[in-house]
């Protein structure tokens, strides 16, 4: 597979602008505008019916927006839709019925789709083949596949044109634990490649070691977009780190709340393990280890305790059935 570039590195791969979507009076979208920017992996999040699906539709000119402007790598999506077509690759959340197929001949269908000669077809479908560990599959009918083998299928028939921008609903959905590591693996793989890639789920922590970005979605409107970051400023909740000790310390959550900008320490189920929170507006990260390594503890590990980004999705959607 090739890498991916763009000509103008700061000119967003999508732009979405004040979209409205009615389904039979109900208003799937409400106004929506946010932007994802080249080689990013970009999280589109939000509860069951929140608009994710509608919105990718319209993105992938499966859909035409009744209200506002989209645009892919600078192509509106309703008057230019081969230019866009040719530059996404769209993986639905369910999988196609093509399961009497076999993964080889079900990825050679897709390649002649496009147009691939036979020769090119051949070398393309063993890259992705390769890309998504699944050359000792190649054989196996659909049909016989395993839920996690037939998502990465799926994607493997995603790849086959070569996109610059990889559009995902929900591929994460249903897979085992194991399954679902590895295919985050390959999503992160592909992103080093240079490819963009949109991806929707309705569970944040799921994508939050995943993703740069981020854009809440709920009820149809856009609650949030931006940095992973910066979606903890947007709310009041504290950002929490993991600290992990060689050893138990006599009175160290006493100590660790003395810190400047903490707010709060406690220990994790009786090991020597804490969770620190701090405010962010009287300190930093890099602060707050400095002032641990000072206390003079064992410390064996530091990382971010993704709990809280639970808490910031919570506060920016609605409760209750949708």
């Amino acid at each position: 597979m090739s890498s991916s570039t763009n000509g103008n590195s700061q000119r967003p791969v999508i732009e979405v602008d004040d979209v409205v979507h009615s389904f039979k009076g109900r208003r799937a979208l409400d106004h929506v505008s946010f932007k994802v920017m080249p080689q990013s992996l970009h999280g589109f999040v939000g509860p069951n019916g929140a608009g994710k699906t509608t919105s990718l539709k319209i993105i992938c000119t499966l859909l035409r927006p009744q209200f506002g402007i989209v645009k892919v790598f600078g192509h509106d999506v309703v008057d230019e839709q081969k230019m866009v077509r040719r530059k996404i690759g769209f993986m639905p959340d369910h999988f196609s019925t093509y399961r009497q197929m076999t993964v080889y001949e079900y990825l050679d269908f897709f390649a002649a789709a496009y147009g691939l000669p036979f020769a090119q077809r051949t070398r393309v479908i063993d890259e992705v083949l390769a890309l998504t560990d699944m050359e000792g599959r190649k054989n196996d009918l659909i049909s016989g596949l395993s839920r996690g083998m037939q998502q990465r299928t799926s994607l493997a028939r995603v790849l086959v044109n070569d996109p610059d921008l990889l559009l995902l609903d929900e591929p994460a959905s249903g897979l085992d634990p194991r399954a679902r590591i590895e295919l985050m693996e390959i999503l992160k793989a592909l992103r080093s490649m240079g490819k963009t890639i949109f991806i929707s789920s309705h569970i944040l922590p799921e994508l939050a070691e995943l993703c740069d970005a981020v854009t809440i979605i709920d009820k149809g409107k856009v609650m949030y977009s931006g940095s992973m970051s910066g979606l903890q400023a947007s709310t009041n909740e504290h950002p929490t780190w993991r600290v992990t000790l060689g050893s138990e310390v006599d009175r160290i959550v006493d100590r660790m709340k003395g810190l400047h900008g903490v707010v709060d320490a406690d220990q994790v189920e009786g090991r020597p393990e804490y969770r620190v929170s701090y405010d962010w507006t009287a300190t930093d990260t890099n602060t707050l280890l400095r002032g641990l390594l000072d206390l003079g503890v064992p410390i064996v590990g530091f990382a971010e305790d993704k709990r809280h980004l639970n808490d910031a999705f919570m506060d920016l959607t609605t409760k209750g059935v949708k």
